[in-house]
């Protein structure tokens, strides 16, 4: 029978005692990942969305910097031209149908206003790098850190985390430039990508870095 530790205090302790909470630390070449922050997802009224203003703004000042610096910039969206591309997913979750080429759910929210030398990933299901070229496209690059932004900091942020660090690049997930539908499995998911994949940080901290990036 296992025992169940009573505060958040406890379970820190408990996962630093057993070797968890490491840290990745930054990189010397990063990309800047934004993750399916679609118009099917930003918009509350969607089946898949919820209120993102905060994040989309997080995402803009990170998108500041990036830009200025030359980092490079990705944009992952989910897009379907047919529903057999999403498979046994779209059983599981039948909202996912909305995100139809040419409908404007699957469109990148335009306050985060990409550009055209931005790249646009399409994926059809969670992880930025499952059947994509991503992973051989930033080892082409000699990029060696993944900023990851986005939604949901459940699903599709922490499967392209843990994809991450399974292809070898540093996991970077800017605390205030994710989200998700709700509190719990957002605080959940940032506390376990902490504990075992990613450096979870303060969103100045992650701009002060891109900052020192040469151009």
């Amino acid at each position: 029978m296992t025992t169940q530790l009573d505060t958040a205090a406890d379970v820190r302790a408990d996962y630093l005692r057993k070797g968890f909470l490491g840290q990745v630390g930054f990189g010397r070449s990063p990309c800047l990942l934004v993750v399916d922050l679609t118009n099917g997802f930003t918009d509350p009224s969607s089946p898949l969305g919820s209120e993102l203003s905060d994040v989309i703004a997080a995402n803009n000042e990170l998108l500041a910097v990036a830009r200025e610096r030359g980092i490079p910039v990705i944009f992952s969206i989910v897009r379907y031209d047919h529903p057999r591309e999403a498979g046994v997913w779209l059983r599981k979750v039948p909202a996912l149908g909305i995100l139809k080429t040419g409908s404007g759910t699957e469109d990148v929210d335009a306050r985060l206003a990409p550009r055209p030398d931005e790249q646009i990933l399409v994926k059809k299901f969670g992880s930025c790098f499952f059947g994509t070229t991503l992973a051989s496209q930033l080892t082409s690059q000699g990029i060696d850190t993944v900023i990851v932004t986005g939604v949901s900091t459940s699903g599709c942020v922490r499967a392209t985390v843990v994809d991450a660090v399974q292809h070898g690049f540093r996991a970077i997930v800017p605390r205030e430039a994710v989200g998700d539908r709700a509190r719990a499995p957002h605080e959940a998911n940032l506390f376990d990508m902490q504990a075992k994949y990613a450096d979870v940080l303060e969103l100045a901290r992650v701009k002060d870095y891109l900052q020192t990036v040469p151009r």
